[in-house]
């Protein structure tokens, strides 16, 4: 396959745009080739600008659970644009959607709909401080909440020293309250609480780690997590910007049965279009503006075009939540062939996968952390992706980032997939 139109495009958009694109991994930097440009996307395939049909598991990082431009979706989108796009002030939809999350998520009695998973961490945390009156959180290494500041770090020389600015123009000072351990590190976690015991306002945490690949928790981890925050008075927030209402109805919380004080929404709650949410405990979001001295707020935030995608998007899950089992057992499926390639080649690496989830880690054994992950060769990824390309597969071009699997992903689809997921690697195997 050739890619001249993408390639045109990219070399134009680099001169209006820094680096070409609108969000870094878009440039396909690790993986050595230029930005595939989509013209158009249906079920679980997207069309380029060359006019090639690509299999997809990106789904848009996330949302499209029920696979690209689906009808219903479409129809709701279509009869709330006819209404106008936003107004600035309350509408239907967003009270039927904040009542929906209520009730589907374990625990969570409020909840404030803003434009963004990184907004819905930065005010989750900063409600979290309002609420205990301290200032110290805890976040783990290889997990990404968003870009805000106080968000940007990496592991310092140990678990228990304080980070350093993973970004330019993020200030140290920003970054001094923000304390780090290693993902499913739980003595890590004991020794700040420890070493804390009444400055830590909250513990932030992707339930399933899925911006270092797919990462389970250990077994008893989130329960720590969870047992240690009731015992310090912290609050325990989940970031389910990825695994919301997609590794069950109920999200993670409901998928590992641990109810956090407070949970982050975005992706599938927008069926598409740019949203998040953020909420939980009455008595923590009753802390918000206007209840509450604790200002937050957004012109769009609940906007009806993203409401009316996202409730058709959810009350379609509500209604057939078997689509989750089958969900489950079509990724299953993908990854049993995966491993049934990588054994016929004899290639060290290995799967990871959590329901729809699913990651082909470079490297000899499942990572259970960030500094684990970073062992994969990247470069034998790279290759692999570019090979998947020519294949007709477009998966995520990084190596630490999940696949994503829809309800519109057939056996056939993934019996194609599998084929040329086994093509590629039989390339690698060659390097």
């Amino acid at each position: 396959m050739e890619f001249l139109q993408s390639e045109q495009l990219f070399e134009t958009a680099q001169q209006y745009l820094p680096g070409g694109v609108n969000s870094p991994v878009r440039a396909f930097g690790a993986v050595g080739c230029a930005p595939v440009f989509i013209e158009r996307a249906q079920g679980c395939r997207v069309y380029d600008v060359d006019g090639h049909e690509l299999l997809d598991f990106i789904g848009s990082w996330g949302p499209m659970l029920l696979g690209h431009a689906h009808p219903a979706l479409l129809q709701a989108g279509a009869q709330a644009l006819s209404q106008g796009t936003s107004y600035g002030l309350p509408c239907r939809a967003e009270v039927e959607m904040a009542q929906l999350i209520c009730e589907a998520y374990p625990g969570m009695q409020m909840v404030r709909m803003v434009n963004s998973g990184t907004e819905a961490t930065m005010s989750a945390l900063r409600a979290a401080r309002a609420f205990t009156q301290r200032q110290l959180i805890v976040k783990f290494e290889g997990c990404y909440h968003g870009h805000s500041d106080s968000l940007l770090v990496q592991a310092g020389s140990g678990a228990m020293t304080l980070g350093v600015p993973t970004s330019l123009g993020v200030c140290t000072d920003a970054l001094r309250h923000t304390l780090l351990c290693p993902y499913n590190d739980l003595q890590a976690v004991q020794q700040l609480f420890e070493a804390h015991p009444y400055e830590i306002a909250a513990v932030i945490v992707e339930p399933v780690a899925a911006n270092m690949g797919v990462i389970a928790p250990v077994e008893g981890f989130l329960q720590q997590l969870r047992s240690l925050c009731t015992q310090y008075g912290s609050v325990l927030i989940f970031d389910e910007v990825i695994t919301g209402f997609r590794l069950a109805f109920g999200g993670a919380a409901s998928y590992f049965d641990i109810t956090p004080d407070l949970a982050c929404f975005g992706k599938i709650i927008g069926g598409g279009l740019p949203v998040g949410a953020y909420g939980g405990k009455q008595e923590i979001m009753r802390m918000i503006a206007p209840a509450g001295g604790v200002y937050q707020a957004g012109t769009l935030s609940g906007n009806p075009m993203a409401m009316a995608m996202g409730l058709c998007q959810l009350r379609l899950l509500q209604e057939h939540l078997e689509w989750y089992t089958q969900l489950d057992q079509r990724a299953a499926q993908l990854q049993a062939m995966l491993n049934s390639s990588l054994h016929q080649l004899g290639l060290p690496f290995c799967t990871t996968r959590v329901g729809s989830l699913l990651t082909l880690f470079f490297t000899p054994t499942p990572p259970q952390n960030n500094q684990q992950a970073k062992q994969c060769d990247t470069t034998r990824f790279a290759a692999y992706f570019r090979a998947l390309l020519q294949e007709g597969v477009l998966c995520a071009p990084s190596q630490f980032e999940a696949m994503f699997l829809s309800t519109a992903h057939t056996q056939q689809d993934l019996c194609i997939a599998a084929d040329a997921m086994h093509k590629a690697l039989a390339q690698v195997a060659q390097l």
